[in-house]
């Protein structure tokens, strides 16, 4: 019962989040702007929303492929079909409740498949972790290919924490904050030390060690060099679907790869802080792409629709996937039995 409520209090703050910078961000837009935010809307290439499409859904299939790398060292092959529906439908899911989707598609597979749902867990830390690292590589190389971009909007976030009435760096504030991370490691070491049997400590030990196996877990894949290959082949998409978007808003279609990859480092944040990426999306795309010289109303318009691809994305090919999960396992069902 705890656990259900700690669960809708989480969903209810994120989901608030979301919607406070829905509202923020249009509050950002002047008066005086609205009309080209509109017009761009009113006016964008939505025909470019179909090779989105399939660049995301080929997306998804190729994670689909790389989950299925996951489970081979445990003896497990599932149908491709059946992983791919697990993995729509958990992208559905998550729309709901977040991370509801990732025990979902354990739950799909566990009962098509005949895997049991604890082993599939494992494979699911682990592919956060290379997801999390392929974000890291992103960052990466939007510092390399927009320095003075990726530099710029960090050190603008960096004075805005640290700036005195007079809008200067303050020093004292520096100070202090570097004082209270030092005094909070400090804590923390002691605390996981002398208080390692509490389950707050054991959980939090349990989450890190679980990362760090799913990053070493790819040396005994039987195929590690096609997981690294799905992996780049993801992100690669993302990268490219995201650029094809670019192009659907006047004001955007001028911006190449440089700006995409930047675009899709920042928007990823998005993604992850508010459920589906609600407001949060767009808001971090438009930022980002301001600092590349197009209007925030212009930014933001792009960001909701490509947001809203995505949505729709998941969405269709969610439902679809619902429907013919139990139809395609009725039909192999039928099958075996004759």
């Amino acid at each position: 019962m705890k656990k259900s409520l700690s669960s809708v209090i989480k969903y209810i703050f994120f989901l608030g989040l979301g919607v406070f910078l829905v509202w923020w961000s249009l509050h950002q837009i002047p008066d005086s702007k609205w009309g080209e935010f509109r017009e761009s809307l009113v006016n964008a290439r939505y025909w470019l929303l179909l090779p989105v499409f399939f660049i995301l859904t080929t997306s998804h299939i190729l994670r689909s492929l790389r989950w299925r790398i996951l489970m081979q060292p445990m003896g497990y092959q599932p149908t491709i079909k059946n992983t791919f529906f697990a993995v729509m439908i958990g992208y559905l899911a998550n729309l709901a409740v977040p991370r509801l989707g990732e025990v979902l598609k354990c739950t799909i597979l566990a009962r098509y498949e005949k895997i049991p749902a604890e082993k599939l867990v494992g494979t699911i830390v682990a592919e956060r972790a290379f997801d999390v690292l392929s974000l890291g590589i992103i960052f990466l190389l939007a510092l390399m290919v927009q320095f003075n971009v990726v530099a710029e909007y960090a050190s603008q976030i960096f004075v805005e924490l640290f700036k005195n009435k007079s809008g200067h760096l303050s020093l004292k504030k520096i100070i202090t904050f570097i004082i209270i991370l030092f005094v909070v490691f400090i804590i923390i070491k002691v605390w996981f030390k002398q208080f390692s049997h509490l389950r707050l400590v054991i959980a939090i030990k349990r989450i890190l060690r679980g990362i760090l196996e799913g990053l070493t877990s790819i040396r005994y894949l039987q195929q590690k060099w096609i997981f690294i290959f799905y992996t780049v082949g993801i992100w690669s998409l993302y990268v490219a679907g995201t650029w094809v978007g670019l192009f659907a808003t006047q004001g955007t279609d001028h911006l190449g790869l440089a700006q995409a990859i930047s675009a899709l480092a920042f928007a990823s944040i998005g993604m992850i802080v508010t459920p589906g990426g609600i407001g949060a999306y767009a808001y971090f795309l438009a930022k980002v792409l301001e600092r590349n010289d197009v209007p925030f109303e212009l930014g933001y318009a792009n960001g909701t629709l490509q947001w809203f691809a995505q949505f729709l994305i998941v969405v269709i090919i969610g439902f679809i996937s619902m429907g013919l999960l139990p139809l395609f396992n009725k039909k192999k069902i039928n099958h075996e039995t004759n």
